[in-house]
């Protein structure tokens, strides 16, 4: 497995009251297989509900993923970060395992080599100590090692992989853990990670409007899309990505919306099975028949960049 190395790293910062107050939590006992774990409890909708048959099956195991939460909107915020990892060790994860995730220098320059606009408006955190300085790379890397710092106190393993993005680590991890028979949570408010969903996968999300975080199921996958998770990836190739900066087809043909779409997905199942049918026979509306053909390199490389890689 990728080696997650805790990281001890004595930093003080006095203004970062917010994340330094994070109470240590118990350690989490060793993954071992075949543990039995707790009720699998969820909060949907404001409500708990536990699942009984659940509360017999695997132990789970959560993948932070710490990046989004360094940020207030788009403005770098160690505060936010605190908050949110805060009320994640009291709420959500208790005494499960937990990994840290976060991304390793220039991890997102093979995608940027693919498509220059990716993640093009994005701001890099910068070591903030309060809202009106900019500081030099040296505090870059004190914040940085300050978050891996208190991670590392709450008992928490910090995996940082030069050249990759904490996404990719994730999704390499994910595999390696329901391999181990284990379930697996990942918390994120990343969409990126819908593609991973499924029985054993699931997400659980920083709701900033209703200050908790919320499981995100199969279930609700399926009442929100329509369509099956495999799906997700071959549908956002299509439509594009405004957050990533990955344009969708709409750009190029803007009769081609997300019902067509849908609607092409569901009955090929796949991007690669939609753009190989449609180059040997009509699959739809000429609009859309001459979109797939003409601009199929195009939505190749919006899977290319798109696609969790391991």
């Amino acid at each position: 497995m990728v080696q997650a190395n805790m990281m001890h790293v004595a930093v003080h910062v006095p203004s970062l009251a917010s994340v330094s107050s994070i109470k240590p939590r118990s350690r989490a006992q060793k993954i071992k297989p075949g543990v039995v774990c707790a009720a699998f409890d969820q909060t949907v909708g404001g409500q708990l509900l536990i699942d009984k048959e659940k509360s017999k099956s695997r132990r789970r195991v959560f993948f932070l993923d710490v990046n989004p939460l360094c940020y207030e909107g788009s403005t770098p915020s160690l505060q936010s970060l605190g908050h949110w990892v805060s009320l994640f060790f009291r709420e959500v994860s208790h005494t499960d395992p937990v990994i840290a995730v976060l991304d390793g220098e220039g991890g997102c320059e093979h995608r940027r080599r693919l498509l220059p606009s990716y993640k093009a408006h994005r701001r890099k955190f910068i070591g903030l100590l309060n809202g009106s300085q900019r500081f030099s790379r040296g505090h870059v890397g004190r914040s940085r090692q300050f978050i891996m710092d208190v991670l590392g106190k709450c008992h928490v393993p910090v995996v940082k992989i030069e050249g990759h993005e904490a996404d990719d680590v994730v999704a390499t991890l994910v595999d390696q853990v329901l391999q181990r028979d284990y379930r697996v949570v990942i918390a994120s408010p990343d969409k990126d990670f819908k593609q991973l969903i499924s029985e054993d996968v699931q997400l659980v999300m920083p709701l900033k409007d209703l200050e908790r975080w919320s499981f995100y199921t199969l279930k609700h996958y399926i009442a929100q899309y329509n369509c099956d998770p495999h799906s997700d990836l071959s549908l956002r190739c299509i439509m594009g990505d405004e957050v990533d900066g990955v344009p969708g087809i709409q750009h190029v043909v803007p009769g081609f919306g997300r019902k067509t779409a849908l609607k092409l997905l569901k009955k090929h199942g796949s991007l690669e099975n939609l753009l190989n049918a449609a180059a040997v026979r009509t699959v739809g509306r000429p609009y859309a028949q001459e979109a797939l053909t003409k601009y199929a390199d195009y939505l190749r490389r919006n899977y290319e960049v798109l696609a969790l890689r391991r």
